[in-house]
C-alpha cells in the first residue's frame, strides 16, 4: 500500500523515502488537509514565467522519473541548490558521527536518559565507545539524539528540542570537525554556500552580562558593555574560537594538500545566535557581541535568536527582544539580522501569542529574513505583514521537515503557497538536518511533490537561496527577482553561463562581488545540469 495518496494539493513528483531518511521523511510527506484554512484570503498570484527550451526538457525528464525512486532521488541530489541559510551547526551534524566523536573523546552515556556525560563512566552509564560494537545501544542513542523512528502520531516538539541537551557534551568540543561533516553533506547535495549558527564566546558573554546587570535603558546597557573594551575582548575571544575551528576544519578536510576534500571550496559564513530563553541581560549581551563581531570579522554576518519560541521566558520577553534587535541595528548598521519568528501553531501557545511575532520581527526588529514564519495567517493583519515582506524583499526561510516534526504543520496547512502568492521571497532550508535525519535534497523533493513544483520553479527557489544570502557585493540579478523574475543585470545580460565572460563590465562585477560570483557559478551549474537531464 502506498503511503502517498493524492489530495487537493497538486502533486507531480513522488518522493523517495527509503534508506537513511527513514520514518521522519514520511512524516513530512504525508498528505495534509484538502484545503488550507486561509484559502479564502488570497493575493493575486504572479503568472508563471516562461521556461527556456532546456528548462522544459529538464522538466520533462523530471516527470519521466516520477515513478523511479532512485533516479528521482539522484535528480534532486544533483540539482544545484545554492545555499542553506537556516542551519544550526550542532543540530546539523549526522547523529552517527556525533556518536563516533563521543567515543573518540571517551565520553559516557547515561543509560536512563541517553545523555552524553564526561568521564569517568560510573554507575548508570556506559562508555559511548560501546556503541561501536553494540548495535542496539547505538540505535537507542540515535533515537534519543534525533527524530529517527519517532512515532508520527505523537507530538515531536519536546523530543526535538530535548535532543540538544542529550548530545551537547559532544558538540561544544569540536566546532571544526562538526563543520567538516556538515560541509561534506552540503557539498554532496550540490550546494555552494552555507550560513550556519553558533554561539560565540558563550561563557564569556554570560559572565559579562551577569557582571554588568540589567538596565531598562538599552543605550545605557550598550555603553556599559563596551566601556573599557569589555565587549571587544569578547570579540577577540570569539575570533580566536573561529580561528581554532577553521584550523580543525582545514586539518579534517586536508585543505591545502593534494588530498583536499571538495568541502574545502565551500563558502561558509557564521551567524551568531542568542538563546531567547535566557535572562534579558544575557540575550542583549549575546546580540550585542554578535553584531559587533559581524562588523569586525567577515566570517560572521548576522545574529539570530534561537530556542523554542513558545518557552515561557521567550514569550514573556518577545517584544523586549525585538526592541533589543531594533536598537542594536542603529549601532551596527553593517551587521545583518535574521530571526526565528512565527515558529508557533494553535494549541502550542495561547491565541494572543499568535497575533504579532512575525509582525514585530519585521516592523520593530527590522529583520532581513524570517525563520519558519509558520503562523503567518494567524497573526493580526497578516496580509499587511506579507505585503511588507514582499516590498522589502524580506525572505522567509522554510525548513519543511522540522516544521512537520516540531509543529505538526505540513502540506496545505503550511503557509508556503501563501508567501509565494504575496510575492514574499522563499528559500528552502534544513534547520537541524542531523536531528531531523534529512538533507536539503529531501526538502526540495518534498516541495516538488507536495506543491506541484516543476523544474523552473525549483530552479528559482535555488536562485533565491543565494539572492537573499548575507553575501557581500551586488547581485547578478536586476531589481526584485521575486517579483520580476531572474534577469541578469545589463553588464552580464549577453553572457552565457559556463562560457568565458567577454564583457569587461561583467568581469568587474564578478571580481568585485562575492554574491555575483556564486550566483554566476550556479548559473553555470544549471546549464550543465540541464544538458545532462534534457530529453529530445
Amino acid at each position: 500500500m502506498s503511503l502517498y495518496t493524492r489530495s487537493a494539493v497538486p502533486r507531480r513528483v513522488v518522493p523517495a523515502v527509503l534508506g537513511t531518511l527513514s520514518v521522519l521523511s514520511l512524516l513530512s510527506a504525508l498528505p495534509a488537509a484538502a484545503q488550507p484554512a486561509h484559502a479564502g484570503a488570497r493575493a493575486a498570484a504572479p503568472p508563471p514565467r516562461r521556461a527556456t527550451a532546456a528548462e522544459a526538457r529538464t522538466d520533462a525528464y523530471l516527470r519521466s522519473v516520477e515513478d523511479r525512486p532512485a533516479a528521482l532521488r539522484e535528480f534532486f541530489r544533483q540539482l544545484p541548490k545554492g545555499g542553506d541559510l537556516h542551519n544550526h551547526l550542532s543540530g546539523a551534524v549526522n547523529t552517527d558521527y556525533l556518536i563516533e566523536l563521543a567515543a573518540e573523546d571517551g565520553l559516557c552515556i547515561d543509560t536512563a536518559t541517553m545523555t552524553a556525560v564526561a568521564p569517568p563512566c560510573g554507575t548508570g552509564t556506559r562508555p559511548a565507545a560501546d556503541a561501536r560494537t553494540d548495535r542496539a545501544f547505538h540505535d537507542a542513542i540515535v533515537r534519543a539524539w534525533s527524530m529517527q523512528d519517532f512515532p508520527p502520531d505523537e507530538n515531536g516538539h519536546d523530543h526535538f528540542f530535548d535532543t540538544f541537551g542529550k548530545f551537547g557534551e559532544v558538540t561544544w568540543r569540536h566546532r571544526g570537525k562538526l563543520l567538516a561533516q556538515v560541509a561534506d553533506t552540503v557539498v554532496a547535495n550540490n550546494q555552494s554556500y552555507l550560513e550556519t549558527m553558533v554561539t560565540p564566546a558563550s561563557d564569556g558573554a554570560k559572565k559579562l552580562a551577569d557582571t554588568v546587570g540589567w538596565d531598562d535603558d538599552l543605550a545605557a546597557l550598550h555603553r556599559k558593555l563596551v566601556a573599557g573594551g569589555k565587549l571587544d575582548r569578547l570579540v577577540a575571544d570569539a575570533r580566536k574560537e573561529a580561528d581554532d575551528g577553521d584550523a580543525e576544519f582545514r586539518a579534517t578536510e586536508h585543505c591545502g594538500t593534494s588530498g583536499a576534500r571538495p568541502a574545502c571550496g565551500l563558502t561558509v559564513r557564521w551567524i551568531s545566535q542568542a538563546s531567547r530563553g535566557s535572562s534579558p541581560v544575557r540575550v542583549f549581551t549575546q546580540l550585542d557581541l554578535g553584531m559587533r563581531l559581524a562588523e569586525a570579522d567577515r566570517r560572521f554576518v548576522a545574529v539570530n535568536l534561537v530556542q523554542p519560541e513558545d518557552g515561557d521566558s521567550a514569550l514573556q520577553n518577545y517584544s523586549l527582544q525585538m526592541r533589543m534587535v531594533g536598537y542594536l541595528r542603529t549601532q551596527y548598521p553593517k551587521a545583518h539580522v535574521t530571526l526565528h519568528a512565527g515558529e508557533l501553531w494553535p494549541g502550542l501557545v495561547k491565541p494572543e501569542a499568535l497575533k504579532f511575532h512575525i509582525e514585530e520581527a519585521v516592523d520593530v526588529a527590522h529583520t532581513e529574513r524570517v525563520g519558519h514564519g509558520v503562523d503567518l495567517v494567524h497573526e493580526d493583519d497578516w496580509q499587511r505583514t506579507a505585503r511588507t515582506m514582499a516590498a522589502r524583499q524580506i525572505a522567509v526561510e522554510v525548513p519543511f521537515s522540522s516544521n512537520a516534526q516540531i509543529l505538526g504543520v505540513k502540506g496545505a496547512e503550511h503557509p508556503f503557497t501563501t508567501y509565494r502568492r504575496y510575492g514574499v521571497p522563499v528559500v528552502l532550508a534544513t534547520d537541524d538536518p542531523g536531528v531531523s535525519r534529512i538533507d536539503i535534497s529531501h526538502e526540495y523533493q518534498y516541495a516538488a511533490a507536495t506543491y506541484g513544483l516543476g523544474y523552473p520553479e525549483l530552479k528559482d527557489l535555488a536562485r533565491a537561496s543565494l539572492q537573499y544570502a548575507f553575501l557581500p557585493g551586488a547581485s547578478l540579478w536586476q531589481g526584485n527577482p521575486t517579483a520580476r523574475g531572474y534577469h541578469p543585470v545589463a553588464a552580464c545580460r549577453a553572457e552565457r553561463p559556463g562560457e568565458p565572460v567577454r564583457s569587461a563590465a561583467c568581469r568587474r562585477l564578478l571580481d568585485d562581488s562575492a554574491k555575483a560570483r556564486l550566483e554566476w557559478r550556479q548559473e553555470a551549474a544549471f546549464a550543465a545540469f540541464e544538458r545532462a537531464h534534457s530529453r529530445g
